[in-house]
């Protein structure tokens, strides 16, 4: 059967995901960019066509944020990565934070209460917006991607309810060395699940901590 996937997913010393006040100008709210440094001058960031057009870094954070793309069919993020709204949708115009061609490439499952029908973007990106709990959203998502793998993009709550489920195999965090106070924090109601997963982490010199959960065998 496909995996399930979590990668890039960048926290703070103390847990935020995210910062607190997203908001169309800032979609990590007080957090900025801060929590995300380590990956701008990334090779793989910069292909694509995120934050600068030079060649981008090749080191140790290139290596791990190069792997969220191979193998994976299909994607399911919640609404608030896909966008700042709340509540029932004022409008069908908003289309995502990242323009006409969104660099997923793949089916893509948004998490809401309120449903608008399927948006088709260039570059083979199409999202689907539904309202299900975890198990339902990654059934759909692998009827999706086929064989392939799915990721779940995020934002916090989102993988936090997958970790809940117990639906997640391999998953790539990465420590940032920052303190951020406030915001959504990844970790709250997990307790003991890193029982479920071998783990590896590597250092960068950029200062982030990668660290790698691979379900162990026979869970």
């Amino acid at each position: 059967m496909s995996l399930v996937r979590v990668h890039n997913f960048s926290i703070s010393l103390d847990g935020f995901g995210t910062g607190e006040g997203q908001q169309l100008d800032a979609p990590f709210g007080h957090a900025g960019m801060r929590l995300m440094e380590w990956a701008v001058e990334t090779r793989t960031f910069r292909l694509m066509g995120l934050h600068g057009e030079s060649a981008g870094s090749r080191g140790v954070d290139d290596a791990f944020a190069s792997g969220w793309g191979a193998g994976v069919g299909a994607e399911i993020m919640g609404r608030n990565k896909f966008g700042p709204q709340r509540g029932p949708w004022e409008d069908e115009e908003w289309k995502g934070w990242w323009g006409d061609n969104p660099v997923f490439h793949t089916p893509v499952v948004v998490l809401t209460h309120h449903p608008r029908p399927v948006l088709e973007m260039e570059g083979g990106t199409t999202f689907y917006f539904v309202d299900a709990d975890p198990a339902a959203a990654l059934e759909q998502a692998r009827a999706l991607a086929g064989d392939l793998d799915v990721r779940i993009g995020g934002g916090v709550s989102t993988v936090r309810q997958f970790l809940e489920a117990d639906l997640i195999d391999h998953m790539h965090v990465v420590v940032a060395p920052l303190v951020l106070g406030r915001g959504e924090r990844l970790w709250d109601g997990l307790e003991g699940f890193e029982e479920l997963f071998d783990i590896e982490a590597t250092p960068s010199p950029s200062g982030v901590v990668h660290l790698i959960f691979t379900r162990r065998e026979g869970r």
